[in-house]
């Protein structure tokens, strides 16, 4: 019996009206016997390979400016917004001036979601490696090094833009592993024997297993710190950048002078999916609630406390001992709640729900002195001075695009969407204003 690992929440995809039933001999007690088996017609993603080396020679610098096709991960560093184009590279934005910013530069950087910035240096993972760029001249970033294999490799695959099964096997089998780097994949159709569902534990949070019964082939700006969104997987404390990338937590010492990986990679579970630091801990954001740890010790984080929640997808933020964490639908996480959730961690092994609010869809989320800010039908603001009465202290609400995350920075609100980069001043929170829109360019297929 052959087993076939699937990602949580991402299950078979069926063609309708495509099961046949056939006759099929096995052995019995001994005895040859005919049964009748149903075979199954589904789709699956095998992968796209790229030779190792051409993969991590593939980084490219350029002043010609590149279109944004999609909305991702941002970091703010003086005066320059950084947003990720998911497994494409990052686009440079002049935000000297957010009245008129400015798309001044690419990195094609093959496989990056995430960025972190500290003192001129440009942190972002390439699907298994974290490669470094100094950026004292933001406008010419220059390619400084590359830290192979820092990240977890069987997590640190490319989207696969559908809801088909990915085939595991051929990614991390022997001969896969001998081609080189997972790039992409092609979509195709598939007949075996009907195939049964279980959820199997692996020590915390399992993960979803297909079993087949056959042997079918198998399946699955603070100070010198840039200022990232609530999406992030990438943190800064103290000397290290910690990274978060399914269950596992990595940790680079940024002391030297390059990057080094100090300890293996740290088991947390729960499918983490961001990361949020707040004195000296890390506050993070599972399909079924936040995490906190401490980093105290930064090389060896605590296990404090989890907070469970209903099963959504959700980033945290916390401010004045006041921890904020949205869920939504509509995603793997596979759940139709839509929520604000509000919790005091003045005491971080004893945190106190403090009140829920129903929305209509929140993903990112911002806090800046009292000022609450959230992707949800737009963008919704509101002064979060007392978490009981925030539904009724809403100071705007700005609709007609799909906010995905924000970063609120002195005084200006940087919020990426569905169709551009949307900045506000909210200087007089009596009189938020509209700055600039810098549009996405949808492809055109």
């Amino acid at each position: 019996m052959k087993k076939l690992l699937l990602l949580l929440c991402v299950g078979i995809v069926v063609i309708p009206g495509c099961k046949d039933v056939v006759l099929e001999t096995v052995i019995d007690k001994g005895v040859e016997v005919e049964v009748e088996v149903e075979l199954i017609t589904y789709m699956v993603n095998e992968p796209v390979f790229m030779d190792t080396k051409a993969f991590r020679e593939s980084v490219n610098v350029t002043t010609n400016v590149q279109p944004i096709h999609q909305y991702g991960k941002m970091c703010f560093y003086q005066g320059y917004l950084y947003i990720s184009e998911a497994e494409k590279g990052i686009h440079i934005i002049n935000n000297s001036d957010p009245t008129n910013p400015q798309n001044v530069g690419f990195i094609e950087l093959l496989g990056n979601v995430d960025l972190a910035i500290r003192n001129d240096k440009l942190y972002a993972d390439s699907y298994v490696d974290l490669v470094w760029f100094d950026i004292s001249d933001p406008q010419k970033p220059e390619l400084e090094g590359r830290l192979e294999d820092v990240f977890v490799k069987y997590f640190c695959l490319p989207h696969t833009g559908n809801n088909y099964v990915i085939d595991y096997s051929l990614c991390f089998d022997k001969n896969g592993m001998s081609k080189g780097i997972v790039v992409g994949w092609i979509v195709t159709e598939r007949t075996d024997i009907s195939m049964i569902s279980t959820i199997v534990d692996d020590g915390i949070f399992g993960r979803l297993e297909l079993i087949q019964s056959q042997t079918q082939t198998g399946l699955k700006t603070n100070g010198g710190d840039g200022v990232n969104g609530s999406m992030s997987r990438f943190a800064l404390y103290d000397d290290y950048l910690y990274s978060v990338i399914n269950n596992y937590m990595s940790i680079v010492d940024l002391s030297g002078n390059q990057p080094e990986k100090v300890v293996e990679n740290i088991f947390l579970g729960f499918n983490v999916e961001t990361i949020f630091n707040y004195k000296e801990y890390m506050f993070m954001g599972t399909p079924i609630g936040m995490l906190i740890y401490s980093v105290a010790d930064p090389l060896k984080p605590e296990y404090i406390r989890a907070v469970w929640h209903i099963f959504g997808c959700d980033p945290v933020v916390v401010e004045d001992d006041v921890a904020y964490v949205t869920i939504h639908s509509g995603n793997f996480c596979g759940q139709t709640n839509n929520d604000l959730i509000i919790y005091d961690v003045s005491d971080v092994s004893d945190p106190k729900h403090i009140v829920t609010y129903a929305m209509k869809k929140p993903k990112g989320l911002g806090i800046d002195n009292g000022t609450l800010f959230v992707c949800d039908d737009g963008l919704k603001i509101f002064d979060a001075a007392n978490p009981q009465t925030i539904m009724a202290n809403c100071l705007a609400h700005y609709s007609g695009m799909d906010g995905y995350d924000v970063i609120p920075f002195g005084d200006v609100l940087m919020m990426i969407a569905d169709d551009g980069l949307y900045q506000y001043d909210y200087s007089d929170l009596t009189k938020i204003e509209l700055l600039s829109i810098l549009p996405i360019e949808k492809p055109s297929f």
